[in-house]
């Protein structure tokens, strides 16, 4: 049958009708690379994975996919992107906790295969240099799983960060501080103001990046990221340069693209080859479906 074929020469961009749809899409993709790729005890898969609203839907989709018995995670070590730093790790706002509430628990991963950012820890430099070594000891990660902020940041990584830049501490932009008091109660006082981060460079290491985009707050920033050069102010525009990047948005999210750029790429099959499959009906793009809908009225 047909191959998962990810970008060898171009950054992908996949454009779906809603936000449930960039879910099960992503979801169905990251179960399909676990069992091709065949993990046991001694060769596991290594995924990354990010926090935040973008994966939440995503992780739910996962959630319901190992409950169906279509995959399992007993044999898939993970590394997070970050994570607050002086934040009680039980705190609920925690990247752990949020990382145990909406994905560990509910699957048959073991504890001592995730990986999170310690926070808390007494030397944070030495933290981020055990994370990276700790990455490179299992071979690096396959699949990169991100989200982007409003303002076009991959991971912590923000607006004048180094494209070649390692796991580290860095401190929040102010636009940052202010979209995440919503997780704590509208108060700024309360959000961390620090953070560790796996850099630019750590996530264009993996094998596959995928980053999920949705919603009409990040339709600037995926243009910037899209249709224009790899810049510094936009860390997401770095996948431009991954040989096997995929970005999965939603339509909302793409408000702000040229309309020739929306159309060249839900012209192309990437959804198909994502997956290696037919995609079911309502995948088409909605223009295809009412295009169909007409076509059936008129031969009835």
């Amino acid at each position: 049958g047909k191959t998962a074929r990810l970008a060898t020469r171009t950054m992908r961009l996949v454009i779906m009708d809603s936000k449930e749809q960039v879910a099960e899409l992503v979801a169905q993709y990251v179960v399909k690379k676990i069992t091709e790729f065949k993990p046991h005890a001694t060769r596991p898969f290594v995924l990354g994975l990010p926090t935040g609203s973008s994966p939440q839907a995503t992780y739910k989709q996962l959630v319901a996919l190992y409950n169906e018995g279509k995959v399992s995670f007993q044999h898939v070590v993970t590394f997070n992107m970050d994570e607050y730093v002086e934040l009680p790790r039980e705190h609920p706002e925690s990247y752990h906790s949020f990382m145990w509430e909406n994905l560990f628990r509910h699957i048959d991963i073991q504890p001592q295969n995730v990986n999170i950012l310690d926070g808390n820890a007494i030397d944070v430099d030495a933290e981020c240099a055990r994370y990276e070594e700790k990455i490179r000891a299992v071979g690096g990660i396959k699949l990169f799983l991100a989200g982007m902020g409003p303002d076009g940041h991959i991971a912590f990584n923000e607006p004048g960060s180094s494209l070649s830049s390692r796991t580290r501490v860095k401190t929040l932009a102010h636009e940052t501080v202010v979209a995440n008091a919503r997780f704590f109660g509208g108060d700024l006082s309360k959000v961390p103001r620090k953070a560790l981060t796996v850099g630019v460079g750590t996530v264009l290491d993996a094998d596959e990046v995928v980053v999920i985009i949705t919603g009409t707050h990040k339709a600037y920033a995926l243009a910037k990221c899209i249709e224009e050069g790899v810049n510094h102010m936009f860390t997401v525009s770095a996948v431009q340069m991954h040989p096997k990047a995929v970005i999965v948005c939603d339509e909302d999210s793409t408000l702000e693209l040229r309309v020739r750029t929306a159309k060249y790429f839900k012209s192309l099959p990437h959804r198909e080859e994502l997956l290696g499959l037919p995609l079911p009906e309502y995948w088409a793009p909605r223009a295809q479906r009412e295009e169909t809908a007409k076509r059936q009225k008129r031969e009835q």
